[in-house]
């Protein structure tokens, strides 16, 4: 029987070479200060390392040394630069969580020997994919910066009372309603790519409509658009375009349009809040959005924004919702 691969060699493999050095020899070779050094590699999500125990590679101390000079230079101060790594250490560890799960479904095989692949068949894989990855990653990192960046300026100019991390939006939440009853109905696999169905339509649907997808949570969707008309015409077709096999209508939406705090990667605020009540206030197969909303889509002929019963929503007050609907749709209940 093949030995099993060591985690030590995979490390190796996968970091363009072995651990070499304590953590106070990282950090004298960095150069960084010693009390932001293990900011840093707290903030990245790594557990703290033995002060003898040999744990850290080349790639290690050239990282440690890149930050410290980015100090240095003024181009980050320190709590900058802790915040940063936080970000960057959250967004890659779930990023290769996802893409493990991916290749161990592709390396998996009975019949395929770990002679071939010392290391074994997902490291190998790894190993091969690693450079046409790390130029993607480049690429769409660049990509999805210029387009964030973007935004930003746009937001800060559309309103004097707008800031870099506060501005309006049109917040979007998307709910499977049928998740819970599939969840007794599926064996784990089954429910797994359910889960995974929902989402890669969510964010195509999303993306192809001109908004982005802040989080998901598993069977909840959350999103974000420039304008009232994008998030509608996206509200409208998730509630369309997400079908499981259970004989219910499958995803109700909320909408609500207004300020939110953009920090972290996610949004916060009361506009944010609105939009999450008034899905749990929609029926199944609808979409309510708030009274902002319903101004801006007013005098869009193509859609129809019908007044449903006012409802209280706890630390919110009284909510007036809107159904929305296409203007060829039939009216129905939706609150």
């Amino acid at each position: 029987m093949p030995s099993r691969p060591d985690p030590t060699e995979i490390e190796s493999v996968l970091l363009g070479g072995e651990a070499r050095y304590t953590r106070e020899e990282a950090i004298r070779l960095s150069g960084a200060p010693g009390d932001f050094s293990k900011r840093v590699w707290r903030a990245l999500g790594f557990a703290t390392r033995g002060e003898d125990e040999i744990a850290f590679s080349d790639g290690d101390v050239e990282a440690l040394r890149i930050t410290s000079e980015l100090m240095k230079d003024g181009v980050l101060d320190e709590d900058a630069a802790i915040r940063l790594a936080r970000a960057m250490g959250q967004t890659m560890a779930r990023l290769a969580e996802w893409q493990t799960s991916i290749l161990s479904t592709l390396s998996h095989s009975p019949d395929k020997s770990t002679d071939a692949e010392p290391h074994g068949p997902l490291v190998g894989l790894a190993q091969g994919l690693m450079p046409g990855i790390e130029t993607l990653l480049l690429h769409i990192w660049r990509r999805q910066l210029a387009a964030s960046v973007a935004r930003r300026i746009a937001f800060v100019r559309s309103s004097d009372d707008a800031a870099p991390t506060y501005f309006p939006l049109a917040v979007g939440f998307a709910d499977l309603v049928s998740f819970t009853t599939l969840s007794r109905e599926l064996d784990e696999v089954e429910l797994a790519e359910v889960v995974e169905g929902f989402e890669s339509t969510a964010t195509d649907i999303v993306a192809s409509g001109g908004g982005r997808v802040v989080k998901t949570l598993g069977d909840e969707i959350l999103y974000v658009a420039n304008t009232a008309k994008q998030a509608a015409e996206i509200a409208l077709q998730l509630a369309d375009g997400v079908k499981t096999h259970v004989e219910v209508p499958d995803v109700r939406v909320g909408l609500a349009h207004g300020p939110v705090l953009a920090l972290l990667g996610d949004v916060f605020g009361t506009t944010v809040n609105r939009s999450s009540r008034l899905t749990s206030f929609a029926r199944p197969g609808t979409i309510l959005i708030d009274e902002a909303t319903a101004d801006l889509l007013s005098d869009d002929p193509s859609l129809q924004v019908v007044a449903a019963r006012a409802r209280h929503a706890h630390g919110l007050g009284q909510l007036q919702p809107y159904a929305l609907r296409r203007s060829f749709e039939p009216a129905g209940p939706a609150a």
